[in-house]
């Protein structure tokens, strides 16, 4: 599957896919969907894509307008593939890319509030479930206004308790799960 900016100032730029089978990219659909969702409220927006692969999601962003976006991965490949997208699509000053382990990042302090906290974890590992409920327990890292967008096969979803966010809308495509949880 060949991966691409679908809109804005990268628009048509190939990415390139993570080797191995260690990412799940977005389908183009999906994507398409959850930009048209936002639309304009991406405008000079901040995001941390939390489990970021190729960064598909992130670069996205930076494409239609978002001024930051923070990129996180565990493993090697996906950060030198992050970081190679990044600068083909020339958003090097406008991207953080980070090697680390995301819950980890998350119980920390946050250093910088987002926007919108973008979640496409490894499937079927309850790994969503946890980053959301890390993300209420530290909720300084969104902004008042902000949205944490979780993005899983929809047999992955569970109804969970939560202080600082509400579950908001739901959008199903396939077996992708789009979940909007907003702050309070």
């Amino acid at each position: 599957m060949s991966l691409r900016v679908i809109a804005g100032s990268a628009k048509g730029r190939k990415l390139k896919s993570v080797p191995g089978d260690t990412t799940r990219p977005v389908m183009d659909r999906v994507k398409e969907a959850l930009f048209n969702i936002l639309a304009g409220d991406v405008i000079d927006s901040n995001w941390w894509d939390l489990f970021a692969g190729t960064g598909a999601i992130g670069i996205e962003a930076l494409s239609r307008g978002a001024t930051f976006v923070k990129f996180t991965d565990l493993n090697r490949a996906p950060i030198e593939t992050i970081q190679e997208n990044v600068d083909h699509c020339k958003f090097s000053e406008q991207a953080e890319v980070r090697r680390g382990d995301a819950f980890t990042m998350l119980a920390g302090k946050a250093d910088k509030s987002f926007e919108y906290i973008y979640i496409a974890p490894p499937q079927y590992k309850k790994m969503w479930l946890e980053a959301v409920k890390l993300i209420d327990d530290h909720i300084d890292w969104l902004t008042e206004d902000g949205t944490v967008i979780v993005q899983i096969d929809p047999k992955e979803f569970e109804e969970i308790e939560l202080s600082n966010l509400g579950a908001g809308e739901q959008r199903k495509y396939g077996n992708t799960l789009l979940v909007f949880y907003d702050r309070k």
